[in-house]
């Protein structure tokens, strides 16, 4: 997207932009990791669907039942089925790669720890003089990257969608953002495209209400019933009393508490990415004061000391340590590589190797293997 601050302050949740062709994106996913993923990796109908002429098909036309011994598992993939509806003008929606394609989950890992928001990616392969989807509205932001062919999109404007603001063919390397909203379509021409849409599941101040209101749905207070046989007028007076018993209570609520409950909300809803975890657990044995540790590449460590504990926010999970793990949790969450040892300012040394040894469990922490 170029210049990050400008595109910041000019089109992050205000407007489209366009990048003409830069650093290709064959090392997230190539068209032949796409072709392979669909011909041999055994996928479930949720793991693909396929769309024509703004159609989504049935997904019987591309799937078979699973063998009589496998009860209860989805239909699979019928490569070859694929493979003729594609032949026959359909785009083939492989979805949630991020959940399976290791490229694309660090990927999303890095951009998820920049922007603060979570993300899905779907790739989109299309034949050539096709259209998947009619003009459209997505409901989050999403990053297109063109990763093979060429595509003509098509975008108009949020609030005068007769307007046209973008009207730009694709080609390998060129880079779309298109904020929530914002109508568009895309065609290809003589030859088939094959794209990466990134979708950005943004987090806003409804999730801090939301989190507000749960709160205050335990509080006695608002969990009287309604007085029977009310009026208009009664009603009313009903309503004003409890929005200024609910101001008094906004007026005392614990800050520390809701950011709590928004941050676990927020941070605790990405997949791990355990690479290389079986060794890991192999080498906990070995590990000793002067082992050197770091931080698994993508992990997430957000801490919220409390009076009596402390809580430690991971990618999927939250984790309980006495208040005694404070200082050393302080120092794990903001190095990136260190020795047993230098816990040692905190801890005992036996305290300081249970917890290493917990955090590596927990995929926080990798030891270093010396070659």
């Amino acid at each position: 997207m170029g210049d990050v601050d400008r595109f910041l302050e000019r089109h992050w949740d205000r407007a489209p932009l366009l990048r003409a062709p830069g650093e290709m994106f064959d090392d997230l996913a190539s068209l032949d990791d796409l072709d392979r993923m669909i011909a041999s990796s055994g996928l479930h109908s949720s793991s693909l669907r396929m769309v024509q002429d703004g159609k989504t098909l049935s997904t019987g036309a591309y799937t078979r039942a699973p063998g009589k011994t496998s009860k209860g598992i989805e239909r699979l993939v019928e490569p070859a089925a694929v493979v003729a509806a594609y032949a026959g003008g359909a785009t083939i929606v492989l979805e949630s790669l991020h959940r399976y394609w290791p490229p694309l989950a660090r990927f999303c890992r890095d951009l998820e720890l920049a922007l603060g928001h979570r993300l899905q990616v779907n790739a989109y392969i299309t034949p050539p003089s096709s259209r998947g989807f009619d003009v459209h509205k997505d409901a989050h932001d999403v990053f297109v990257l063109q990763v093979s062919g060429g595509k003509h999109w098509i975008v108009y404007d949020r609030d005068e969608p007769q307007h046209v603001l973008i009207d730009e063919e694709m080609t390998p390397g060129a880079a779309l953002y298109i904020p929530t909203g914002f109508p568009h379509a895309a065609t290809t021409g003589r030859g088939a495209s094959a794209h990466l849409t990134v979708g950005i599941l943004t987090h806003d101040g409804r999730d801090v209400v939301r989190e507000t209101l749960k709160l205050a749905e335990d509080e006695p207070t608002f969990r009287q019933r309604l007085p029977v046989g009310l009026d208009e007028d009664g009603l009313r007076d009903v309503v004003e009393g409890q929005l200024t018993e609910l101001r008094v209570w906004l007026d005392k609520i614990d800050v520390d508490e809701v950011t709590h409950r928004v941050a676990r909300k927020v941070m605790t809803t990405a997949q791990p990415i355990l690479g290389g975890q079986l060794g890991q657990l192999a080498l906990l044995d070995r590990i000793r004061p002067d082992t050197q540790v770091i931080r698994r590449a993508g992990a997430t460590c957000a801490l919220f000391p409390a009076a009596t504990k402390i809580i430690v926010l991971l990618a999927d999970r939250e984790l309980e340590m006495p208040v005694s793990a404070r200082g050393a949790m302080e120092t794990i969450a903001r190095r990136t590589s260190f020795t047993i040892g230098e816990l040692h300012d905190h801890l005992t040394p036996q305290s300081a190797l249970i917890l290493v040894r917990r955090l590596v469990r927990e995929g926080l922490l990798e030891v270093v293997v010396d070659d």
